[in-house]
């Protein structure tokens, strides 16, 4: 996603609420991506139900651990690979939903250090000018 530069006026809250909506959107995608690969590898690896499979990948994915044993090398070596890969997506959702929120902090920020001059640039505002 671009965001608008720090010249540029702060996007409108309607705006900034869509822009929002499309965040979660995407981290919700992924995160139903990443549970239906856990879900497939649970089932054809671990031979697991469906069920036990949805458990399963849904706790590992959540945080929690494994819950029902696993007794192939294949679904052993499996769930190493997807509980170090939900760890990292876990990281990347957090920044896809904060990205938003952040950068609107860090513009109201910015375009409040900066005012126009009589030429009708703006210029930045230091500590000593008012």
């Amino acid at each position: 996603m671009l965001y608008e530069h720090h010249t540029e006026p702060v996007l409108p809250f309607q705006q900034w609420l869509r822009r929002v909506a499309r965040s979660v959107w995407i981290a919700l995608s992924i995160t139903g991506g990443m549970l239906a690969l856990g879900i497939i590898g649970y089932h054809t690896l671990g031979n697991l139900s469906w069920i036990d499979s949805i458990v399963e990948a849904s706790m590992i994915l959540g945080g929690m651990g494994p819950v029902s044993p696993l007794t192939t090398d294949a679904v052993k070596l499996f769930a190493s690979a997807y509980a170090l890969l939900s760890g990292l997506f876990v990281i990347g959702a957090t920044g896809i939903i904060l990205s938003p929120w952040l950068h609107r902090f860090l513009h109201h920020f910015y375009a409040d250090r900066r005012k126009p001059s009589a030429d009708g640039k703006t210029r930045r505002v230091t500590d000593g000018d008012e």
